[in-house]
């Protein structure tokens, strides 16, 4: 049965999945909206909030000092943590569509792995034969 921690950590794995794809819809929706773009448009600075990214940023770093004892969780968070800071270290502005777009998600594959991972569907079910044979150490 999963902890409170656990599943806390689940939460903001999932929050922090979930707000990177919005930023990334955002993207893709300032796009669409603006028919008059050409594939030149691609190459355009792209201007993000780096205010609620750094601010997301600081909500995976304690994510990942929380999952310190996972293994695959803190590999995943790490990845998550340094595209997020390349991403902060070209915005506002020094950054084209394309290569924003590539960052964000670099940073939500990883985030989508750890919540995965610590979905409670994921993890292994324990039955009465296999806690015997722990119990027994066989």
């Amino acid at each position: 049965m999963p902890t409170h921690s656990h599943r806390q950590l689940q939460y903001t794995c999932t929050f922090l999945h979930v707000s990177f794809q919005a930023i990334q819809r955002s993207l893709d929706t300032s796009a669409q909206h603006n028919p008059s773009q050409t594939p030149a448009h691609n190459s355009a600075p792209c201007w993000l909030d780096t205010q609620l990214i750094t601010m997301l940023l600081r909500e995976i770093r304690r994510a990942r000092s929380d999952a310190a004892d996972l293994r695959h969780i803190s590999e995943a968070l790490d990845s998550a943590i340094h595209h997020t800071g390349l991403l902060l270290a070209q915005c506002p502005g020094a950054l084209h569509r394309q290569l924003c777009e590539h960052h964000l998600q670099a940073i939500i594959v990883p985030l989508q792995q750890a919540s995965q991972m610590l979905s409670p569907t994921n993890r292994p079910q324990r039955t009465g034969l296999s806690l015997l044979k722990r119990w027994r150490g066989a």
